[in-house]
């Protein structure tokens, strides 16, 4: 469904639902106006995004939140790109499934059922830990 025109320039949408902004740059008409000014940009622009989404891949095994930050770079390159505005399309469209399911009764029940049964092995194993050496931290053990 195209809901622009056909003029150069002009962004067009996919699916044609109106809550999504226009597929395209996002950049001032004055910079998408000049090729050279354009591609500058385009360049600063991946170049900070690749900056955040590389310092969320370096947060993923250490503290920090990384997946928070690669989709804060995801979302910078998408004011430029339309293969990253597709990405973060299609990312909101599967969280908000998931927290539609999440929210079905019956997945709840059984999420809620697996979680008590995860929380009751866990107090056993803690029991029988406390049971067997006590309050001791485990490398201070002698066994």
């Amino acid at each position: 469904m195209n809901t622009g025109s056909n003029e150069p320039g002009v962004a067009e949408t996919i699916t044609g639902t109106k809550d999504e902004q226009p597929l395209g740059s996002r950049a001032p008409e004055f910079i998408q106006a000049r090729k050279a000014l354009h591609l500058s940009w385009q360049v600063g622009v991946f170049i900070v995004g690749l900056a955040v989404v590389a310092a969320g891949i370096v947060m993923l095994p250490l503290p920090g939140p990384g997946w928070l930050v690669i989709f804060g770079g995801m979302a910078i390159w998408a004011t430029e790109f339309v293969w990253a505005q597709l990405v973060l399309r299609w990312t909101k469209r599967k969280v908000t499934e998931a927290a539609q399911r999440a929210l079905d009764p019956k997945v709840r029940r059984r999420n809620i059922i697996l979680t008590t049964i995860g929380l009751v092995i866990i107090a056993v194993l803690v029991a029988i830990y406390v049971w067997k050496f006590g309050l001791e931290m485990p490398w201070k053990i002698k066994e």
